[in-house]
């Protein structure tokens, strides 16, 4: 996943997930009918999440990168 600042995917579904910030950003996390969350993900961050639908936008001034393995 890459997201400059200021840009946002679509809402999409992952299976369950390990994602690698290899650069973090300011981010707020959407899920279908929840409260959004904004994080300030650090570089090098690793989380753990079941599976989900959710949209991204990058709320920061640094372009965010992250490598996504999810269970197939």
């Amino acid at each position: 996943m890459v997201l400059k600042p200021g840009e946002s995917d679509a809402f999409h579904r992952h299976n369950n997930e390990t994602v690698y910030f290899e650069k973090g950003s300011k981010l707020k996390i959407e899920t279908l009918g929840g409260e959004p969350i904004i994080a300030d993900v650090p570089d090098g961050h690793v989380m753990w999440h079941e599976a989900w639908t959710h949209r991204v936008t990058n709320l920061g001034e640094q372009t965010a990168i992250a490598i996504i393995v999810e269970e197939k």
